[in-house]
């Protein structure tokens, strides 16, 4: 009866009870022992396992642990383990923290000879290595099992472990159940096995965030490495032990460094003392009874493990410290004060920086939350707080989760976060549905159903609000594929305007906007006293200018700083990265471009504009005219002009993803680009279920770009495509494709192998380029053959390692690459990924609109030091000064369609000639009109210079394919006497 009475308590009884049920635990697993009992005791003890707070899991633990020792009875320490494995399902999470006591009275159990205790141990040991939470050792939880119970099984298992590519955070719940087969491993006599002992220690090491996690392990690891790596045989494993050694050697020092600026989470003894202390100080332990004794007790076993798990949330303490004692003194005030001074005093052994609470009348929100995306855990036990007419600068690095944060709120999703009836919050961001491309302006607003169902403004109203913004007549008229990137986000505005937001959530408004439309900004949120705003930005000047807050990503919490961003920077010396760009704690390595024949120098042209006109169908007059440019392999080109100035458009004719309508743009043949458009994310839009690096496998798999093949240099048009069946089918010979290229003898001029449809190779001729191009207006099949050439030529094999180690060097680190989905990146990410993906195949010239957009201040450091490092050419719009002035050094300044080149261009010495002799788009006379040496060389002596050492390099190439098809055929005479 009394068991059934525990097992109700548990069920109804509440918080009041807990403390109770917490001294009657021992009782309960006291009665495992008995057969009469035994049905009524699982059902209570299992009862609260799954009832009590998830924070009393530590207490719960160390009475378990009394009942799990050989001198208990075998029924009792049996049920202890069903105890235990119920408490691992309910609560994982809580479970980590004391795995490391846990694992090695569990791998004891396991081989006990009493046999319902070694089944009911190996079920609590599987369910608590699961509960530590990480997807990389879940696929080998069997396996550790059955090592723990038969040691001899130690090789095999850490032969597994090393093919495990292990990237998720290792935390203490992993650790205790690694770190023993580790050092079991360390003692075999195989050295072999040590060595990968060593390796898997090593490269856990690198994914410890938290020193405080390893803190246990370490005496027990460090000695064994020792021990390796000043007596073991092999100078190999010595040596590899020895970094093992040393990467813990380094988070112990981490830890030392912790211990003295933080102290060392206090344990439940100093909380209970301290708890006790602060309860007489307000006068509540003059009539305390055994009740209020067992609260405090209990009480300080749930604060101590909010220290353990460092949770500073102030409900996360009255419910674990306040809501208690009231229960069982009937003061709710007092509990709540006990409880906030009991917090106070838990700050200096957690090492957070929390500001003391204060009641504001113009609060709008303060919950506390945690926050997570897929797998991966953004936010715990955070408190988020906003006051109406603040401007909050949301802070952190990429990837930590700020765009999420954003769009929970705006959906509804966070916790504790004031209904969108109470408040109503707008998230503003210039990305739209492709869907709407062809909506005009005023009806995509207008018809908006969240526009409609806040204001339901009238159409005049619509018009209104967008003519106050600076939408002209013809502009609202257009449709939304023709808005600029800055447009777009100003459209945005305009809908957060009419919605009648109290909150806005601004996810990089200054994204493609000019500096007249970034000043318009900062004077409509600055004057906007009645609306609150969120939000995340890199332009460090506009954060400075706008913010009266910071929020800070910290530790997995966030933290508030009055001031702007220099204000922060003064609290926090170490995001100084926020404003300097060479602050940047890390920078982006770009791979070396490629050879390019006939090039030597960086001053040489690789890319000749002449006279260039651009005019988009049914445009009243080109976007772009007369322009006249060039770019080398030594460029440092800004191109700058105000929104809709054709920035873009000049960018896309130079790459050939668009053809000009007069004029000529010339490319070396064996030129590689790299190109990362305005609108980045359209290059993955359609691979969001892939991974980093599958993205990467599928883009280069075959050897080439395959989104190289969309450019419409690269595509035939409906009329080619016609003209060609036309031609086929009237009997006329046809260009089937080029199989391969060569340079002429004579002609020093590149040809094409010709392979005529419908026809063998034996019917196959060699034409010049200049034919292909100017006479058959084959040069999208040229620009093709060039492309795949080039690309063999700096083939990259697309191993795993290879890849994963290309994303590193563009900031994404190993877990993102591999485990996590495109779809789950920040902005930040994905353009890491895109840039990372551009990279791949070496190109020659880069090519970058708005790479600034979604990057934040040590991605724009890290971006700026690869570009200067960087040994190709690089062309970049960007409306971030900062991020341009430190980069480069020639600017092209776009105006009403027009060029104009600042600090460099066509120097006095340009090859006028070279330029003059290029006829049609796209085409390429022959390597002799380009420029080698430096610009002021005499252009016969460089033609004659080129003509000998490109006929040297043909007399070297021929001998040695005579000495290859002599090879060839040897080996099929000794293969053909063979068979």
């Amino acid at each position: 009866v009394a068991l059934l009475a525990v097992k109700g308590l548990s069920e109804e009884g509440g918080k009041a009870v807990e403390p109770t049920l917490m001294d009657l635990f021992d009782d309960v697993l006291a009665c495992f022992e008995y057969k009469e009992t035994i049905e009524e005791a699982t059902l209570a003890a299992e009862t609260m396992m799954e009832k009590m707070n998830s924070h009393a899991t530590a207490a719960l633990v160390e009475h378990l642990m009394l009942f799990m020792t050989k001198t208990t009875k075998w029924q009792v320490r049996a049920g202890a383990f069903r105890c235990l494995r119920a408490r691992a399902a309910a609560y994982p999470a809580d479970l980590g923290h004391v795995m490391h006591r846990l694992i090695p009275s569990l791998s004891e159990a396991v081989v006990d000879s009493r046999q319902e205790v070694a089944e009911s141990s190996t079920k609590a040991l599987t369910a608590c290595c699961y509960a530590a939470g990480n997807r990389d050792l879940d696929p080998n939880v069997p396996a550790v099992v059955s090592c723990i119970q038969r040691p001899d099984e130690v090789s095999e298992l850490v032969q597994k472990l090393s093919a495990t590519t292990f990237v998720q955070t290792m935390e203490d719940a992993c650790l205790a159940v690694l770190v023993p087969i580790m050092d079991r491993a360390l003692k075999e006599r195989s050295t072999k096995t040590q060595r990968r002992a060593a390796i898997i220690i090593e490269n856990m090491s690198k994914l410890v965030l938290d020193p405080a996690d390893a803190r246990p392990f370490l005496p027990v690891l460090i000695p064994a490495l020792n021990k390796v790596s000043e007596q073991a045989a092999d100078p190999e494993l010595r040596e590899v032990a020895g970094r093992a050694r040393g990467a813990l050697q380094k988070i112990k020092d981490e830890d030392e460094k912790l211990k003295d600026e933080a102290g060392v989470a206090a344990s439940r003894e100093e909380v209970l003392k301290e708890l006790t202390r602060i309860v007489a100080e307000a006068g509540m332990a003059a009539d305390a009874g055994p009740a209020a004794t067992s609260a405090v007790s209990y009480a300080a076993s749930l604060c101590a493990a909010l220290i353990r798990s460092h949770i500073h949330g102030p409900r996360s303490w009255d419910q674990a410290c306040a809501e208690y004692i009231s229960a069982a003194t009937g003061d709710d005030e007092q509990a709540k004060g006990v409880a906030a001074a009991l917090r106070k005093w838990a700050l200096f052994h957690m090492g957070e920086v929390v500001q003391d609470e204060v009641v504001y009348d113009d609060e709008l929100c303060n919950c506390e939350f945690s926050l997570a995306y897929g797998g991966r855990i953004l936010l715990t036990n955070t408190v988020l707080r906003l006051r109406r007419g603040r401007r909050y600068g949301l802070c952190g690095a990429n990837g930590a989760g700020k765009s999420t944060l954003m769009k929970a709120i705006a959906n509804g999703q966070l916790d504790g976060f004031p209904p969108k009836e109470e408040l109503r919050t707008v998230y503003v961001a210039h990305d739209l549905d492709g869907s709407v491309s062809e909506t005009a302006v005023v009806d995509l607003i207008f018809e908006d159903p969240v526009v409609q169902e806040a204001q339901s403004p009238s159409r005049d109203r619509v018009i209104e609000v967008l003519t106050e913004i600076g939408f002209s007549e013809q502009l609202q008229a257009s449709t939304i594929k023709s808005l600029s990137g800055g447009w777009r986000m100003k459209l945005a505005l305009a809908r957060a305007m009419l919605i009648g937001a109290d909150i806005l959530l601004l996810d990089e408004p200054t994204n493609h906007m000019d500096t007249t439309n970034v000043a318009w900004l900062v004077e409509y949120l600055t004057t906007r006293t009645d609306i609150s705003s969120m939000i995340v930005s890199h332009d460090s000047g506009f954060l400075d200018n706008v913010c009266t807050d910071i929020i800070h990503y910290e530790k997995r919490k966030l933290v508030h700083y009055t001031g702007n961003l220099s204000e922060f920077v003064k609290v926090k010396p170490e995001a100084k990265a926020y404003y300097e760009l060479s602050a940047a704690s890390f920078k982006f390595t770009f791979p070396e471009p490629g050879f390019l024949d006939g090039v030597k120098g960086k001053r040489q042209p690789v890319i000749r504009v002449s006279k260039m006109s651009f005019q988009y169908p049914g445009a009243a007059k080109p976007q772009i005219s007369d322009v006249t440019v060039r770019c080398t392999l030594g460029s440092r080109i800004g191109v700058l002009g105000r929104n809709g100035a054709g920035k873009s458009t000049l960018i896309k004719v130079i790459t050939g993803e668009t053809i000009a309508t007069e004029g000529t743009v010339w490319r070396h043949p064996n030129l590689r680009i790299a190109y990362v458009a305005q609108h980045a994310f359209h290059h993955i839009e359609d691979h969001l279920e892939k991974t980093p690096s599958q993205y990467m496998w599928w883009r280069f798999g075959d050897g080439e770009d395959r989104e190289a093949a969309e450019k419409a240099t690269r595509k035939l048009t409906e009329e080619e495509v016609k003209a060609r069946e036309d031609a086929i089918a009237s009997g006329k010979r046809v260009v089937d494709y080029l199989n391969s290229r060569r340079m002429g003898s004579k002609t020093k001029e590149y040809e094409y192998e010709v392979h005529w449809y419908g026809q063998s190779d034996r019917e196959n001729v060699w034409y010049t380029r200049s034919k292909l191009v100017d006479e058959l207006g084959l040069g999208k099949l040229v620009e093709e053959i060039d492309a795949k050439i080039a690309n063999f030529r700096n083939y990259r094999p697309l191993s795993k390692a290879g890849v994963i180690k290309h994303l590193e060097d563009f900031g994404l680190e190993e877990e993102i690459a591999a485990h996590n989905a495109v779809r789950g990146l920040s902005g930040g990410q994905k353009v890491k990924l895109v840039l990372a993906a551009a990279m791949w195949l070496q190109p020659h010239l880069l090519v970058l609109d708005e790479p600034t957009n979604y990057l934040d201040r040590d991605s724009l450091g890290a971006l700026s030091a690869g570009i200067n490092a960087y040994n190709g050419g690089v062309l970049i719009i960007s409306h971030n000064d900062e991020f341009v002035s430190s980069v480069v050094n020639e600017r092209w300044l776009v105006v009403d369609g027009k060029v104009t080149v600042e600090g460099g261009g066509l120097p006095e010495a340009a090859s006028t000639a070279s330029l003059a002799s290029m006829t049609t788009v796209s085409s390429v006379a022959s390597l002799t009109s380009l420029d080698t040496g430096d610009d002021d060389e005499d252009p016969a002596a460089m033609e004659e210079r080129l003509k000998k050492k490109e006929a040297a390099r043909i007399k070297k190439e021929r001998l040695a394919a005579e000495k290859a098809a002599k090879k060839a055929e040897k080996q099929l005479l000794k293969y053909r006497k063979r068979h």
